[in-house]
């Protein structure tokens, strides 16, 4: 099936007479058992085992669960209460005291957070690179590094990893590869086809796409879902609510034909701001001049609704858009039909997650001057979303 079926109908019972012509919403948190099939305790679950209690399983987030592996190209898939509670599960499978940790040196500020912080403080090695650059990720490798996570495109600065390149540097060494792909979406980028062993995305972005649930997800191989579920779906507790899984499968039905009114919208926001005086540089996947864009062209079938861009002045400017803006709305989060957009202080994100320093630090600093205002374009029309900004900048 192409990904526009399979968005709606993948993972789905065959049809009965009768039935509602709509993805079910199951709220039940316990169902008849029987001992020959279920045991008491989580360490008897397998595959096979009937629903028995939400933390373990609900029809209604199974079916999602099948739906993203089927987009994903997995084997198989898990849901959490949210992206951030997807992450860390799966870090804390894979990782124990002794091990290390390769990490995107710009990601999501919660996982760099968790990952700079708090794994540390349980004796895991962490060393954050710039995952664009092969020679770096290779460098950092060592003999302990037990994963690599990356994440592509990169928030908020939207750089790209070559997830065949890493893939060909892990996979010889027996080393996970997990590729959070939540900006990029199914639609865009299939990681586990490049050859990473893991994808995460936090469902609460595109997936969802309406502002209105919470969720994550870990797809990959059979196996090695079972043993996360096992592990973080059971023990850890950030289990999906049935009633956000359904919100969320209800926005899988238009992801590709929301995902391509995204890109195009945000084709026509960043000319406008590459063109605006006030605007010193402005980046996103699809821009011929994007410094990955040769990897974006090869691994991304859509460029996303998220670019970023820079101003001089950007503090005040901050306090103006967000005084100003009608459509838009000042606020964090992306992936929704309304445009959004916020400001990211550079100094602010080097101190409180990144921890970035010397060199690295420069680097970053070179990309964002003082701030980074991260746009999630939305679906409005563009001729309304430019004459906003255009308002907004005046």
């Amino acid at each position: 099936m192409d990904v526009s079926t399979k968005a709606i109908h993948a993972g789905a019972a065959a049809a009965v007479t009768g039935e509602a012509v709509l993805s079910p919403l199951v709220p039940a948190t316990s169902f008849h058992a029987h001992p020959d099939a279920v045991g008491f305790s989580a360490a008897d679950l397998t595959t096979a085992a009937p629903h028995f209690y939400a933390r373990w399983s609900n029809p209604t987030t199974e079916l999602l669960e099948n739906r993203l592996a089927a987009l994903d190209g997995g084997e198989a898939a898990l849901v959490f209460g949210s992206g951030m509670a997807a992450v860390s599960g799966l870090f804390l499978n894979l990782l124990k005291a002794g091990d290390h940790l390769v990490l995107s040196d710009v990601s999501y500020a919660g996982v760099a957070e968790l990952a700079h912080e708090i794994l540390p403080r349980w004796g895991i090695a962490v060393t954050a690179v710039d995952t664009s650059d092969l020679a770096a990720v290779e460098a950092a490798i060592r003999p302990e590094t037990r994963l690599v996570h990356v994440e592509t495109p990169a928030n908020p600065i939207l750089r790209l990893s070559d997830i065949a390149g890493i893939a060909a540097l892990t996979r010889p060494r027996g080393i996970p590869l997990s590729v959070d792909s939540t900006m990029a979406t199914p639609i865009a980028t299939r990681p586990l086809d490049l050859g990473a062993d893991f994808v995460v995305h936090s469902l609460t972005k595109y997936a969802c796409g309406h502002g209105d649930a919470l969720g994550g997800v870990v797809v990959g191989r059979r196996d090695a879902i079972a043993e996360l579920r096992r592990f973080a779906g059971i023990h850890l507790g950030a289990t999906l609510s049935p009633f956000a899984a359904w919100l969320i499968l209800r926005g899988l039905e238009t992801l590709p034909a929301r995902m391509a009114l995204h890109e195009k919208n945000a084709a026509a926001v960043v000319a406008f701001l590459r063109d605006h005086p006030r605007v010193t540089a402005a980046w996103w996947p699809g821009s011929p001049d994007h410094p990955q864009a040769e990897i974006a062209r090869r691994q991304m079938k859509n460029f996303s609704g998220m670019l970023a861009f820079r101003a001089a002045d950007d503090l005040a400017l901050a306090r103006q858009i967000a005084e100003r803006v009608k459509v838009f709305s000042y606020a964090v989060s992306l992936g929704k039909t309304r445009s959004l957009l916020f400001h990211i202080p550079t100094e602010d994100i080097l101190r409180t997650s990144f921890h970035l320093e010397g060199a690295a630090a420069q680097a970053y600093r070179d990309v964002t001057g003082t701030g980074t205002f991260r746009v999630s374009v939305g679906l409005e029309d563009p001729a309304d979303l430019i004459a906003d900004l255009e308002q907004a900048l005046a």
